[in-house]
């Protein structure tokens, strides 16, 4: 299924076809796949190179994934039944330079996740990240020390047949992907007072 992004100005091509489908292939994901998103991610700009970022993955059949899927809400759960792989994603909020809560572990993993999300894309897979899931019982269940959060969980495999959902999330599935505009998100002078590029300027 095609949902490239129908951009204003020339991206790059992971960029342009990367989203987030629910629809997933019951379809193992290669080892060597999976290893390559979690590189990209530890490769990822943090803060002070902090590396705030801590992932546990589960495979569809495993233990850990069986334990993620229960964390998972309802709505959720209707469709990770099959996804092939299930990751926790969890940040430091403690700094190392002065043991003070860190301002950036939020900013710092999300952009570890955004970095595992092209790669995905690299590899020929795609990835759904939710946060419909209980955060007490991924504590619980996986003995996640105080002083790291779980962020979000993301569903990875090969892309599926929208068919195969609920018609409510079919008709979601198929929806054309849609961003605001630039001038509604990035600013000039003042907050709020949209940014003139003299593109095609020299």
């Amino acid at each position: 299924m095609n949902k490239e992004a129908t951009t204003s100005y020339p991206i790059n091509d992971l960029a342009r076809k990367r989203w987030s489908p629910r629809a997933f292939l019951d379809k193992p994901v290669e080892p060597e796949k999976l290893i390559s998103m979690l590189e990209a991610a530890r490769w990822s700009a943090s803060g002070g190179n902090e590396q705030p970022w801590r992932f546990i993955v589960g495979m569809n059949g495993d233990e850990t994934w069986r334990k993620i899927y229960e964390t998972l809400d309802e709505g959720n759960r209707i469709w990770n039944g099959n996804v092939p792989v299930l990751i926790l994603a969890i940040g430091n909020t403690i700094s190392s330079f002065n043991g003070n809560m860190s301002l950036y572990y939020g900013y710092d993993t999300g952009q570890a996740v955004a970095q595992l999300s092209l790669e995905a894309m690299n590899q020929g897979l795609h990835v759904h990240q939710m946060g419909g899931f209980s955060v007490e019982k991924v504590r619980t269940l996986f003995e996640i020390p105080g002083e790291f959060q779980p962020l979000t969980v993301i569903a990875a495999g090969y892309l599926g047949d929208p068919d195969s959902l609920p018609e409510n999330l079919k008709k979601r599935e198929l929806l054309e992907r849609k961003r605001k505009p630039l001038e509604e998100i990035v600013f000039s002078g003042k907050f709020g007072k949209p940014v003139k590029f003299n593109v095609g300027e020299s």
